[in-house]
C-alpha cells in the first residue's frame, strides 16, 4: 500500500478522515455523558511544518535522491532483514529526543548515541553508506535527517508496513550530549508513557501505534529481568505476565547477580522472531498478557489504548493505516528547515569537523 498526498495540509486532513473511517470504535472511547467530548487522538494534531513532498525533485537539487536511497536499502535488506527494526529504533531515538535532526548519528565520546538508553543502537553503517552514495551524485544536498527518515520508511515497507509519505527538506542539527537524552525506561506505566509522547506533540493513537513497532526486533534481558524475578521488589514475577512466557524468558535471561555479566538479547515478539516481519501479532500478545516489555503490556491498562489495541488486533489494515500516519507525525517533530542547521557532508560529524 502506497499513501500519496499532495501537500502537508491535505495530509493532516487525510489523518482526520482516516480516523473517522477506520477507527469507529475509538470515536467512542472518551465521549462524555453529555456527548460533547471527542477522543484525544482525533484532536492532538501537530501544526504543519515546512516540509515538502518530494523536496529534492521540487527544488531540482537531486531528482533521484529517493531512488538512490531505496536501491541501497533494498541491497542491505536482501542480506539482513533486521535492518528494518534497527532503523526504526534509530529513527525513534533521533526524533523523540531533540527532533528529527540526525543528531543521534554524530560520533563522539559524549555524543547522543553514547547515552545508556541508546545502547545497542544499529543501522549507522547503512545511513553512512547511503550518504556516501548521495555525496558522489549530489554533493552537499541531501540531509542525513532526510536519509534516515526515507531509509526507515523503505526498510519497514519491505518488512510488510505501508509505504507511507515522507515529506522532506529537513536539515541536520548539531551535537547533543548523552545526558540530554530523555528516552524513558521500557518499564514505565501507561500514564508515564502517554505523558512522554504528549511532551513530543504526539497523542494516545500515535503512542499505541508506534509501540506496535515492537512487532519486530530484540531487546536486552536487562530491560525485562525485573518482570521475571523481582517485580516492584516483590521477589516474584510481574503478575500481569503470562506464566508460560515468564518460564520461557527465564531460560534466556538469568538473574543479574554479577558485575560485568553478559546481557543476552531476546525477541520483542517471539511470534515473528528472526523473520522481522511487520504484523499486528504484537497486539494479540498484549491482549493475552504475552508482551515482553512492561511498557507494551501496560497498553491494556488505559481505556483509550486498550480500545486501540483491540481494534488493531482485529484489523491489520487499521494498524497499517495508523502506522503510516504516526510515523509521518513523528518524522515532523522539531525539524530544521530553511537556513536552520546544515547539510552534513558526513553524517558522523558536523561540517565544522569534516575532514578534521
Amino acid at each position: 500500500m502506497v499513501f500519496v498526498v499532495e501537500d502537508y495540509f491535505s495530509f493532516y486532513k487525510f489523518k482526520m478522515r482516516q480516523f473517522v473511517l477506520f477507527f469507529p470504535l475509538l470515536a467512542l472511547v472518551v465521549v462524555s455523558l453529555a456527548g460533547t467530548a471527542t477522543v484525544e487522538a482525533a484532536t492532538g494534531l501537530n501544526p504543519p511544518v515546512k516540509l515538502v513532498w518530494h523536496y529534492y525533485k521540487v527544488t531540482n537539487t537531486c531528482d533521484d535522491a529517493e531512488t538512490y536511497i531505496r536501491y541501497q536499502v533494498e541491497k542491505f535488506y536482501r542480506n539482513d532483514s533486521s535492518i528494518a527494526p534497527k532503523l526504526l529504533r534509530l529513527l525513534y531515538s533521533d526524533c523523540m529526543v531533540n527532533g528529527c535532526d540526525a543528531s543521534v548519528l554524530l560520533q563522539g565520546p559524549n555524543s547522543e548515541r553514547k547515552a545508556p538508553q541508546n545502547r545497542g543502537l544499529g543501522g549507522f553503517v547503512i545511513i553512512d553508506k547511503i550518504k556516501k552514495v548521495l555525496e558522489t551524485r549530489c554533493p552537499g544536498v541531501v540531509s542525513c535527517a532526510d536519509i534516515l527518515n526515507l531509509a526507515t520508511r523503505d526498510a519497514v515497507h519491505m518488512a510488510g508496513a505501508p509505504s507511507y509519505p515522507v515529506l522532506t527538506g529537513r536539515r541536520d542539527g548539531g551535537v547533543l550530549n548523552a545526558d540530554a537524552v530523555d528516552l524513558p525506561s521500557p518499564s514505565i506505566s501507561v500514564e508515564e508513557s502517554l505523558a512522554y509522547f504528549k511532551s513530543k506533540g504526539l497523542d494516545v493513537l500515535d503512542m499505541s501505534t508506534l509501540l506496535g513497532a515492537h512487532s519486530m526486533g530484540k531487546t536486552h534481558c536487562s530491560h525485562i529481568v525485573n518482570r521475571l524475578y523481582n517485580f516492584k521488589n516483590t521477589g516474584k514475577p510481574d503478575p500481569t505476565m503470562n506464566t508460560t512466557l515468564v518460564s520461557e524468558l527465564r531460560t534466556r535471561c538469568p538473574p543479574r547477580t554479577k558485575k560485568g555479566q553478559t546481557d543476552p538479547l531476546v525477541y520483542l515478539n517471539p511470534d515473528s522472531g528472526s523473520s522481522n516481519r511487520f504484523s499486528n501479532s504484537y497486539y494479540s500478545r498484549v491482549l493475552s498478557h504475552n508482551a515482553v516489555l512492561g511498557v507494551d503490556q501496560q497498553l491494556i491498562y488505559n481505556g483509550d489504548s486498550m480500545e486501540i489495541t483491540q481494534e488493531f488486533d482485529a484489523n491489520f489494515e487499521d494498524f497499517r493505516k495508523s502506522f503510516a500516519l504516526a510515523m509521518s507525525r513523528m518524522g515532523s517533530i522539531n525539524v530544521l528547515t530553511g537556513k536552520a542547521g546544515e547539510i552534513r557532508r558526513d553524517c558522523r560529524v558536523t561540517n565544522a569537523n569534516y575532514g578534521a
